[in-house]
């Protein structure tokens, strides 16, 4: 079979011949791939900057797909913990973790969709206790992740939702998928009163925003939960001391091993649903293998990439 394979950190995937998967264990399962997301996680993860990467090359990369069974029935499947990727015309899932997708279901955008929808979506379900009439800023909001938590955060019943980011083309976009206010980074004090900040960038972006944000706030002593989910500007941020002292602010992050994997699975399906039923904005471009090469480094679309075997 033919798969794109990153021989070294550093340089992107060439498409060329690799050994066929085999299934071992008794939950796994060949399957075809249909269609793969290009996401920030499957980059950093193969460029080994991730904190779940291996650093072990030559490796094939991708950790999620839209697969097509021995049976006929598609699934959206995730791998983790597997020397396997997804970018390739097949591979071996784990039935385990996978969710059968509904019919309809288009291959292409749902590749595209589930890993930065879930981002936000399994936060808010998951990981906090989010209630409906809250208010939600959403720092980093131009970028794929961002766009699609700003859309989730309304379905689930925010009362406003802030956009927070830099690219004020793309800003100017969000309100049409529901947000309340788009906002500069240096206008982010006018969402000082917030109940929920879903951070996708971090660093000293994050950091800086923290104090104007809360010496803002109306009633310091009322509750604001920053959801640690991307780190976009940098993976630390020079937190101030007076930051947690000055207002009552919890920092919790979401993402691989703050929840188990039955967290994560159970809020699939109702994702995948929405997605296929066209409830949520998706952005998606197909790549062909012989062009994932020039495909990898393009950071500037404001579509998400799909590898399509």
């Amino acid at each position: 079979m033919y798969a794109a394979v990153i021989t070294a950190q550093g340089t992107p995937p060439v498409h060329r011949e690799h050994p066929e998967p085999v299934a071992r264990g008794e939950d796994e399962m060949v399957v075809d791939v249909l269609a793969a997301g290009l996401h920030h996680l499957t980059r950093s993860k193969a460029e080994g900057t991730h904190y779940s990467a291996t650093g072990v090359f030559p490796i094939v990369p991708g950790v999620d797909a839209v697969v097509r069974e021995p049976s006929g029935r598609l699934r959206y499947a995730i791998l983790d913990d597997t020397d396997l990727g997804t970018f390739a015309e097949r591979t071996v899932i784990d039935v385990r973790r996978s969710v059968v997708l509904p019919d309809g279901a288009d291959p292409v955008r749902i590749a595209a969709a589930m890993n930065p929808g879930m981002s936000s979506w399994v936060a808010l379900r998951r990981r906090i206790d989010f209630r409906a009439g809250q208010r939600v800023l959403v720092l980093g909001a131009t970028g794929s992740a961002g766009r699609m938590a700003v859309q989730i955060a309304k379905r689930f019943g925010a009362a406003e939702v802030f956009a927070v980011g830099r690219d004020t083309a793309r800003l100017a976009e969000l309100p049409a998928l529901g947000a309340d206010r788009a906002l500069t980074f240096e206008e982010v004090a006018a969402a000082a009163d917030v109940d929920v900040v879903l951070d996708y960038v971090w660093g000293e972006p994050a950091a800086g925003a923290m104090l104007p944000l809360l010496t803002a706030r109306a009633d310091r002593s009322a509750p604001l939960t920053w959801v640690q989910i991307g780190s976009m500007a940098g993976p630390s941020a020079p937190i101030p001391s007076a930051a947690l002292r000055k207002a009552r602010l919890e920092i919790v992050g979401s993402g691989i091993g703050s929840l188990s994997a039955r967290d994560f699975l159970a809020e699939l399906p109702a994702l995948a649903a929405a997605v296929t039923e066209g409830a949520l904005d998706v952005r998606a471009r197909a790549v062909e293998p012989s062009g994932i090469g020039e495909a990898w480094n393009d950071h500037r679309s404001d579509e998400r990439l799909v590898y399509v075997p």
